[in-house]
């Protein structure tokens, strides 16, 4: 998996920490408050866009009366204490962090949230000294499955996309990934847990957790 990797470059909500779950639970409040109930296909609709990008969509979709940075605002302000106190890292992660730390390799994060989001919840769990680059796709033309946000990162940690291995949980972050010439990881969560077979039909590789990743290196078996 890492032969001939220079830098990893990781996703962060569902990748880095467990945090999907909350979002559904911020959707149905929120719309609740025009009245409007949850749809169906959500989730699916806005999977990979971006924070601004997902703003627009419930602004035209829902007719949200408010302008997109109140949205936003909002968003954030509901987010905070899920961030601040509830959202744990995912299994292993810091261990593997280290031991890339220890291999001199490059790290990077690409997410679809917010900046404020992004940077509450690293330097809650003390992982931000780890990363040389942190975006969000707020700050590239298009979100994902579009590759802007990866070839960002990787630009920024001055690596070619080939060198790059991204991890990833759901399908168009994967696709991003692998739309930006990278090797891609998918990792297991919950939240997309019925999209396990695509996400691995997408991915070059595959772990249930970093725990099991690591297990793996350590044993020198490879992927």
């Amino acid at each position: 998996m890492l032969t001939d990797v220079k830098a990893v470059l990781f996703d962060l909500d569902g990748t880095l920490i467990d945090s999907m779950w909350l979002w559904k639970t911020i959707d149905i409040e929120y719309l609740g408050r025009y009245g409007i109930p949850l749809p169906d296909t959500l989730q699916d609709d806005i999977e990979g866009m971006s924070f601004t990008e997902t703003a627009h969509y419930f602004k035209n979709t829902f007719q949200i009366p408010e302008p997109i940075d109140t949205i936003k605002k909002t968003w954030n302000d509901m987010a905070w204490e899920y961030y601040q106190n509830r959202v744990e890292l995912k299994l292993g992660i810091q261990v593997f962090l280290e031991y890339l730390l220890a291999s001199n390799m490059k790290m990077g994060i690409g997410s679809s949230n917010s900046n404020e989001l992004v940077h509450v919840i690293i330097k809650k769990h003390a992982i931000d000294h780890y990363f040389t680059s942190i975006r969000t796709s707020c700050e590239v033309q298009k979100g994902k499955p579009h590759p802007d946000i990866y070839l960002k990162v990787a630009d920024d940690l001055q690596v070619k996309p080939e060198e790059c291995l991204v991890f990833e949980d759901i399908p168009n972050g994967i696709i991003a990934g692998k739309e930006a010439g990278m090797k891609v990881c998918a990792i297991y969560d919950n939240f997309s847990h019925k999209m396990d077979q695509q996400k691995r039909e997408l991915a070059d590789y595959y772990i249930k957790d970093y725990h099991e990743l690591m297990t793996i290196l350590k044993e020198g078996k490879g992927l």
